[in-house]
C-alpha cells in the first residue's frame, strides 16, 4: 500500500540520518533536536512506534522500540513544553503499551509523568507551560500575554493523565486535571466562550482572545473525547462540550460570500475572519460528537461536520500544489485562501486529513477517499525529496522551497489518519479507541478505571 511505503520511507530515511535525535533535516540529510523537549531525544521515535506497528512494519517497530529500551535517558536538564511532551512522549509510550503490551512502554510514560507534576505547583492548580525536567522549575512562555498558561496546553493533558493514573494506581495525576477542569468551571465565560490565555496565579482569563485553531483547538476536542474514552459516563466532560460547541456556533461560525462555512477567531468580541490549519480538525471533532447528539441535532451537527470539513479541502483544493496553507482567509474577494505570505506555508500537518478519517468512517462518503487520496499525491509530488518528506514554504507555487524539516507528527499523525483512511473500520475502531491529540490511540475504557483496560 502506498502510504505505507511513504512511512518506511519517512522512518527509513530518519534511520539513516537522524537515528536518536528529534527529527530528520531531510535536505541536509542530519538531524535537528531543537529545545521543545527539553533535552530529550527520539521525538521521531516515540511518535511513530504505533504507526509502524499498526501498519505492520515490524521489523522497524523492533528498531523503534530497542532505541526507547537502550537509549531514551530521561534525566535530562532542559526546558521543555509540558503540552508538548504530554502529547508526543506520554502519548506516545501509552498507546504503544496498550497496543502491545510491552512493559517498557509503561515505565517509561509513568516516570515521564512524574517528572511532569512539578508544573502544577501554582496557586490555582493550572499548570505553567514550560518545566525543566531535571529541577522541576516551571515558568510560563515568555510570549504568553502576562505569564498566563494557554488553554490548548493545560486542556490536552486529561486523557493521557487518567490513564498515567490507571496505569500507576497513583491518584495525583488525575487529580491535577480534574483540578483543571474544576477552575474553569468556576471562572466566568464571555458569551459561554473560553478564551486562550488564563492565569495560573489568580485562574482569571488574562485576555479575550478565543480561536478553534492554536492555542485553544486541542481542548475542545479532549472534551468530547473524555467522554468517549469513560465509556460516556464522564457527563461533566459532555456538558462542557456542548455547552462549548453551541456557543462556538453561535458567535464564531460564519459563512462567506461564496457560501463557504468557517470557524472565525474572536477577539474581545470582534471577529477576524480566518481559519488556522489547526482548526481543521474541528470537522473530525463534531462529528464525532454528532453521533452522540439528541436525535433533533445529530443532522445538523452532522452537516456542520461536513461544511467546515469542505472549506478545509477548499483551502487544498484552491492552491497550485493541492496542499494548504498554514492560515487562510475570508474577509477580502479570495475565501479560503492565504492572503499573507506569512501564512502560505505546508508544514506536513495533519489536521484536514483527520477530518477526511473521521468523515469516512462516519459518512462513508466516498469523497473524503478520494480527497485524501489527493493530499498523498500532493505530499508525494512536493514534498517527497531524496532522504525523507519536507514541508514547503508556499503552497502558491509549484516549484516549492523545502523547510528541510521531516516533522515528527507527520509520521504520528499524517501518515496513520491517511492509513486509517483507506483502511477497514476495525483497524483501531472508533468504538474501542479514543486519538489523543497527537494521533496516539489510547482504549476506551470500559473498566471505568479500576484495572487495567483490556486490549482488544
Amino acid at each position: 500500500m502506498k502510504i505505507k511505503e511513504m512511512m518506511k520511507f519517512a522512518w527509513d530515511s530518519y534511520k539513516q540520518y537522524a537515528f536518536g535525535k528529534n527529527e530528520l533535516r531531510p535536505l541536509t540529510k542530519n538531524g535537528h533536536i531543537g529545545n521543545m523537549f527539553g533535552g530529550l531525544r527520539g521525538a521521531t521515535v516515540v511518535d511513530a512506534l504505533d504507526t509502524l506497528y499498526i501498519m505492520e512494519l515490524e521489523e522497524e517497530f523492533q528498531e523503534a522500540k530497542k532505541w526507547v529500551e537502550k537509549s531514551f535517558d530521561l534525566n535530562v536538564n532542559g526546558e521543555a513544553s509540558l503540552f508538548e511532551v504530554n502529547i508526543r512522549y506520554i502519548g506516545g509510550l501509552l498507546a504503544a503499551y496498550y497496543l502491545t503490551g510491552e512493559e517498557v512502554f509503561k515505565s517509561k510514560a509513568l516516570e515521564l509523568g512524574e517528572k511532569l507534576l512539578p508544573a502544577f505547583n501554582t496557586p490555582t492548580g493550572i499548570p505553567r507551560g514550560v518545566i525543566n525536567l531535571g529541577s522541576g522549575m516551571s515558568w510560563s512562555w515568555g510570549w504568553a500575554s502576562a505569564g498566563s498558561s494557554i488553554l490548548a496546553e493545560f486542556g490536552t493533558l486529561h486523557l493521557e493523565f487518567l490513564h498515567l493514573t490507571e496505569l500507576s494506581g497513583n491518584p495525583v495525576f488525575a487529580e491535577k486535571v480534574m483540578n483543571i477542569r474544576k477552575v474553569l468551571n468556576r471562572v466566568e465565560k464571555p458569551q459561554g466562550l473560553y478564551p486562550n490565555f488564563l492565569s495560573p496565579v489568580t485562574g482569571n482569563w488574562v485576555q479575550h482572545h478565543v480561536s478553534i485553531g492554536g492555542l485553544g483547538d486541542s481542548f475542545y476536542e479532549y472534551l468530547i473525547k473524555s467522554w468517549l474514552m469513560s465509556d460516556k459516563k464522564d457527563s461533566e466532560a459532555k456538558k462542557m462540550y456542548d455547552d462549548a460547541l453551541e456557543a462556538i456556533e453561535k458567535h464564531l461560525v460564519r459563512r462567506s460570500a461564496g457560501g463557504l462555512t468557517y470557524i472565525a477567531e474572536w477577539r474581545g468580541g470582534i471577529l477576524d475572519h480566518k481559519m488556522g490549519h489547526l482548526a481543521c480538525f474541528s470537522g473530525g471533532m463534531i462529528a464525532l460528537g454528532a453521533e452522540h447528539a439528541s436525535e433533533e441535532r445529530k443532522q445538523h451537527y452532522m452537516d456542520l461536520a461536513a461544511e467546515i470539513t469542505n472549506t478545509c479541502h477548499e483551502s487544498y483544493a484552491r492552491s497550485d500544489t493541492k496542499l494548504g496553507p498554514e492560515a487562510f482567509r475570508f474577509d477580502t474577494g479570495t475565501e479560503a485562501m492565504a492572503t499573507r505570505l506569512s501564512e502560505r506555508y505546508y508544514i506536513l500537518r495533519p489536521e484536514v486529513v483527520e477530518s477526511y478519517m473521521y468523515m469516512w468512517r462516519l459518512t462513508h462518503d466516498l469523497k473524503y477517499r478520494q480527497w485524501g487520496w489527493e493530499v498523498v499525491k500532493a505530499l508525494e509530488k512536493h514534498c517527497r525529496v531524496e532522504a525523507g518528506f519536507s514541508g514547503i514554504r508556499d503552497v502558491y507555487t509549484t516549484v516549492p522551497t523545502h523547510d528541510n524539516m521531516q516533522q515528527s507528527f507527520f509520521l504520528a499523525e499524517t501518515l496513520k489518519y491517511l492509513y486509517l483512511l483507506f483502511c477497514e473500520d476495525d483497524v483501531l475502531s472508533l468504538d474501542d479507541w479514543v486519538f489523543n491529540t497527537e494521533a496516539h490511540p489510547l482504549p476506551v475504557n470500559h473498566t471505568n478505571f479500576k484495572t487495567k483496560a483490556s486490549v482488544q
